[in-house]
């Protein structure tokens, strides 16, 4: 099992940027995933930025260009650093772990989680 504990939310403004921290304890399986996503009130839960044991990276639609996922080389941090913020980027931010890499269906790149934690809050004001 994987702790996980974000930071880093806070209130700014549209094009302003913040970066999110996730700490994370335990022990993570050869092959992982490891993957950002955001829930804003009255609407479904959405992946924002995943990466795995692999090197893989991926990006939702909506953040490309703008978010940048990474982690430290100890691999006890996962970060989120998200620039040129608007409005539409609100919404509550976990981070989660998976023991397997990311999988391909559809089209799109999926982290299969067993792992997330509380949450921090973004809020951008235009």
């Amino acid at each position: 099992q994987v702790h996980l504990l974000e930071s880093g939310g806070g209130s700014v403004q549209s094009g302003e940027s913040l970066e999110l921290s996730c700490t994370m304890s335990g022990i993570l399986s050869n092959g992982y995933c490891l993957v950002w996503i955001r829930q804003a009130v009255g609407k479904e839960r959405e992946g924002v930025a995943a990466l795995d044991s692999a090197g893989l990276r991926s990006y939702a639609d909506s953040v490309k260009g703008r978010f940048a996922i990474s982690q430290d080389n100890d691999k006890n941090k996962l970060y989120l650093q998200m620039n040129l913020l608007t409005p539409e980027d609100t919404a509550m931010y976990y981070c989660a772990a998976g023991n397997a890499p990311l999988y391909v269906k559809d089209g799109r790149d999926y982290c299969d989680f067993q792992d997330i934690g509380p949450g921090t809050h973004v809020s951008v004001s235009s």
